[in-house]
């Protein structure tokens, strides 16, 4: 791969799934997980294949019989590109490609060209652009031409702001430290902004949890506003704050910002690390939940392990929302609260409860 182009719209790539599996017991979140981020990147997902990882092969992850197995399938059934869900080297990457004869992207790559589609903002695009040069930096001499022969465009060839990256060493690293140059920019005038809403006592709450639970949607309930909100993973990107009234001439700062994801790739938390310190320094987070989804149960996990990870505060509201989408009643505990923005059901109720979470 020489270049990476940045493309108007998305095409819609035909694609396979790989999914080495740590646990069985977990196998249906993982293929749901996975599905959805290539929907979000505008993938048709053709078929999942999957493999316990005591079957590890250093050079491809997969077994040989399938990797036969694989090969057939798209021998019968043309195919742009294979997913494989799992942090790949620059060479497996190569190699699981010159096998198979077909792009391959591992879960890294597929979520950051994801963060790329969905960047607007100026520091949006430094962020993701930060989290892309590393992760090429680190794989640079084994994909050098990887992908160029599949005709470098679709997924994983994406950036924002550029239309072109070179797969340059010295080009790379140089634009790097400009980078975090900038994100360290951020950084301070953050947290002077910070120290000047704290100086005026003005609290700070945050919309955090799993990616597409409906953060953006509480933001505009709330605060009036009407940032982009779509049913696709990671489709608000960008951090945006507003005022948010509690009455009494009372207002706190609400902040809404990217979602969470299991195994959030640490090229993204390195890069993103302005919009993270955002998280880290609330007064408050509002813990937005899909309860509709299956598996919330574990996105509350996730997401509790991600803010606890960033030492966030403890005083947290647990916002189950799209209750109105439940077929039967379910348990709440204290700091949760059944919600939907789509009806406004117990939007009094939760802004009552924020008031007397910044008063205690």
């Amino acid at each position: 791969m020489s270049k990476m182009h940045e493309v108007a719209e998305v095409e819609t790539e035909r694609v396979v799934i790989f999914c080495p599996l740590e646990k069985d017991a977990d196998k249906d979140y993982q293929f749901a997980e996975i599905s959805r981020l290539c929907f979000s990147a505008g993938m048709e997902v053709v078929k999942i294949f999957s493999q316990g990882l005591d079957a590890f092969n250093r050079r491809t992850i997969m077994g040989k019989g399938k990797l036969d197995e694989i090969r057939i399938f798209l021998r019968d059934n043309p195919c742009d590109t294979l997913v494989v869900d799992f942090q790949l080297t620059g060479s497996q990457l190569r190699n699981i490609s010159q096998e198979l004869g077909v792009k391959v992207l591992d879960r890294i790559l597929l979520i950051i060209d994801i963060f790329a589609l969905n960047a607007k903002s100026s520091e949006g695009k430094i962020e993701v652009k930060l989290a892309q040069n590393r992760y090429l930096l680190t794989r640079l001499s084994s994909l050098q031409g990887s992908f160029g022969r599949f005709g470098g465009k679709g997924a994983g060839m994406r950036g924002p702001g550029e239309t072109k990256l070179e797969l340059d060493r010295r080009k790379l690293e140089k634009e790097i430290v400009t980078l975090q140059a900038e994100i360290e920019k951020i950084k301070s005038s953050r947290r002077q902004n910070r120290l000047l809403r704290e100086k005026n006592g003005i609290k700070s709450v945050v919309l955090g949890g799993y990616t597409n639970a409906g953060k953006s949607s509480i933001f505009n309930l709330l605060t009036r506003e009407n940032i982009y909100a779509d049913d696709k993973l990671f489709a608000t990107l960008d951090t945006t704050s507003r005022r948010l009234f509690l009455g009494d001439n009372n207002f706190c700062l609400l902040t809404d910002t990217v979602g969470f994801i299991s195994k959030l790739p640490h090229e993204l938390v390195e890069s993103f690390s302005a919009t993270l310190e955002e998280v880290a320094s609330a007064d408050l987070i509002l813990h937005v939940v899909d309860v509709a989804d299956g598996f919330y149960q574990k996105n509350i996990q996730i997401t509790n392990k991600i803010l606890d990870d960033l030492h966030a505060t403890k005083n947290r509201i647990v916002i189950l929302n799209k209750c109105d989408l439940l077929e039967k009643p379910i348990d709440i505990e204290g700091n949760q609260i059944l919600f939907s923005a789509k009806k406004k059901t117990n939007l009094e109720k939760l802004k009552e409860l924020i008031k007397n979470c910044l008063e205690d």
